[in-house]
């Protein structure tokens, strides 16, 4: 933050106010004056430095008219070379130099009026008054400006910064910075041993390991990073690093690059998101889904998460009658209700803050509202997380989606749609586990169901969304890596969150009754590969034996608790076909009425237990249920 230093009593608010409130006409006769001043006092003391001479009464009155003449060349002088109007804070070399030919035309005129005179004063004195001249003339020139200079600085919020890299570039800046009151170099960090503990540019040169107590102790509010050199992710590991601390940090390009010297760095290569996916996209090859959401009644679960929320622009755009937005975070419930109510002012938008475990709040909403589709996005879905907490994650996604799809069920809801994972494929996880029981919860639904039309949606990873590897590798090369990989080995499903978004409006108006929808996604994408390519598409070079002089290196860490090296779309290879080629429908098999109801009973007898073990085992021995009741079904199907 900007801070405001206090005055001493000679920088006083009135004086500060005095050297504001001046016109530039008034500063040149001030100046004026004192080049006058100077030179009388540089007269009179070369008079008194010269050995021939001695200094009394009758000397300076015989003096006094060629010290006269030259004052009166010297202010014209003066006017002519346009010395008044040179503004102290960009008196630098040039000004030196102008005030130096300009004190020695004042001296050799002076020598001139002399020798016209007969020569009262010996020449002598307008060789030293030259060179006093000088001195005097550039002195308070640079004394008037530096003290001016602390007043404004004073007066003024100014930015006190600390340069990190004292080397060329960080030398110019703070001399850049010199006759500016908004910003204040402080001190250079520099990591060259040679360089600490010297002065450089009038400032001191401390280690990096300094930083935390300079930050304190001088009060500093920014550092900007001055070493253009370095590469990239090495400035940006600097630069985290900073930030930890606690400082805003700034980086700067150097001087001799802003103004092109040398050629633009080169430009990082562009990543198409078809190389991402592994195929081309499909917006452009799913149909339009407006009929069957037109002038209908939408409630959104989970509508400020990253599915939920573009769930709710595909939807607005078909022109609903209202669109309900279901979210517990109060935050991302605004951010979306915000920006529906921007970019359409037809649909009625309903905000709720609520969660899908509320069974009274659900049916109260459904009821009010006349509901007449229910798009189920709501969900735990970071699988280290929920393996952390299995309970909650159990709790919200298995009995959240129970009594969204019961209430849905009594209130007449015309369709239900799941949003699920390919990780409820032969779960190894918490996570995977409890989106494929919430699937067998929605397919007994479905089962039983006279009006309500079930269906679920299944797919992989999305770019972009919350959790997502995409951003996170992001986040890793911004930070200079390493980005890290769990195994080299892992691949995965890619889809755009407007692809995911599509399938599950698609899903709804294909959907019979328990089914599963899958979107045809091509071959997994090696999540190395992945990397490699953001990495490079960044401007980066990937750091490993083949290139040791690399900028960021990919890191393995191990695979985490239940996470698997390839995921799958499908339990069984039998697959139907939908209106649309791209999308597929899947006939899995499912727990009977007694063996759901059974489920349930012993998975909420768990979690009202707080017993993690029983409940792990709950949802281990019914989806391993369901799964071989499906391998029977297809056994006897074949027979």
């Amino acid at each position: 933050m900007a801070k405001i230093e206090p005055r001493s009593a000679f920088e006083s608010p009135m004086l500060f106010r005095f050297v504001t409130v001046l016109t530039r006409p008034q500063k040149e006769a001030i100046f004026l004056s004192l080049d006058l001043f100077v030179a009388v006092g540089a007269f009179m003391l070369s008079l008194a430095l010269n050995g021939d001479v001695r200094l009394a009464p009758a000397v300076v009155i015989e003096a006094a008219p060629v010290a006269g003449a030259m004052l009166i060349v010297g202010a014209g002088l003066s006017i002519v070379m346009g010395l008044p109007k040179i503004k102290l804070n960009a008196y630098e070399t040039r000004g030196i130099v102008l005030t130096a030919f300009f004190a020695v035309m004042v001296g050799a005129s002076g020598a001139a009026i002399d020798l016209v005179a007969g020569r009262p004063v010996p020449v002598e004195v307008f060789v030293i008054f030259t060179f006093l001249y000088l001195v005097f003339c550039a002195g308070w020139r640079i004394l008037l400006r530096q003290w001016l200079l602390d007043i404004y600085r004073r007066g003024h919020q100014h930015i006190r910064l600390l340069v990190y890299g004292a080397g060329r570039t960080g030398q110019q800046l703070v001399a850049a910075l010199k006759s500016d009151y908004d910003a204040h170099p402080v001190a250079f960090i520099d990591d060259n041993p040679t360089l600490q503990s010297l002065r450089i540019s009038g400032l001191p040169v401390y280690a990096s390991s300094q930083i935390k107590n300079l930050v304190a102790e001088k009060r500093i509010d920014r550092v900007i990073l001055a070493m253009p050199s370095i590469s990239q992710p090495k400035l940006a590991q600097i630069a985290h690093s900073l930030r930890q601390i606690g400082c805003e940090v700034h980086a700067l390009p150097s001087f001799a690059e802003l103004v092109g010297k040398g050629g633009m760095r080169e430009r990082p290569k562009t990543v198409s998101l078809d190389d991402l996916l592994g195929r081309n996209r499909l917006e452009s090859e799913l149909p339009g889904v407006s009929h069957a959401y037109s002038d209908r009644r939408i409630l959104v679960t989970g509508a400020g998460g990253s599915i939920g929320s573009e769930l709710c622009r595909q939807i607005i755009a078909c022109k609903p009658h209202c669109v309900v937005l279901l979210d517990h975070s109060e935050h991302a419930l605004y951010t979306i209700e915000k920006e529906l109510r921007e970019i359409s002012r037809g649909p009625k938008i309903v905000p709720i803050l609520g969660s899908v475990l509320d069974d009274e709040t659900v049916r109260r909403v459904i009821a009010e509202n006349g509901i007449d589709v229910i798009l189920h996005a709501a969900a735990y879905k970071h699988v280290p997380l929920v393996e952390c907490n299995a309970l909650p994650g159990l709790k919200n996604n298995v009995l959240g989606t129970r009594i969204m799809g019961e209430a849905a069920r009594d209130g007449g809801v015309e369709r239900f749609i799941l949003v699920s994972s390919d990780k409820a494929v032969r779960p190894t996880n918490v996570m995977g586990a409890s989106k494929r029981l919430a699937e067998l919860v929605i397919q007994d639904l479905a089962t039983r169901s006279e009006h309500t039309r079930f269906s679920m949606v299944r797919f992989g990873n999305v770019l972009g969304s919350s959790g997502s590897v995409i951003p996170l590798f992001k986040e890793q090369i911004e930070r200079g890596g390493p980005v890290t990989l769990t195994d080299p080995n892992v691949t995965r499903y890619f889809m755009t969150i407007s692809e995911a978004a599509r399938l599950v409006c698609l899903a709804g108006s294909f959907a019979r009754g328990g089914d599963v929808f899958v979107l045809d996604m091509g071959k997994p994408v090696p999540i190395k590969r992945l990397a490699r390519q953001m990495i490079e598409g960044a401007g980066h070079s990937v750091k490993d034996d083949q290139n040791p002089d690399g900028d960021i290196e990919i890191k393995v860490t191990g695979l985490r608790p239940g996470e698997k090296l390839h995921e799958e779309l499908l339990i069984s290879s039998d697959m139907l076909t939908t209106p649309h080629p791209k999308i597929l429908r899947a006939q899995e098999g499912y727990l009977s009425e007694i063996e759901m109801a059974t489920a349930m009973k012993d998975l909420r007898h768990a979690i009202a237990t707080l017993d993690e073990k029983l409940a792990r085992d709950v949802i281990l021995r019914w989806v391993e249920r369901a799964e071989d009741d499906a391998h029977d079904a297809r056994e006897s199907a074949s027979r």
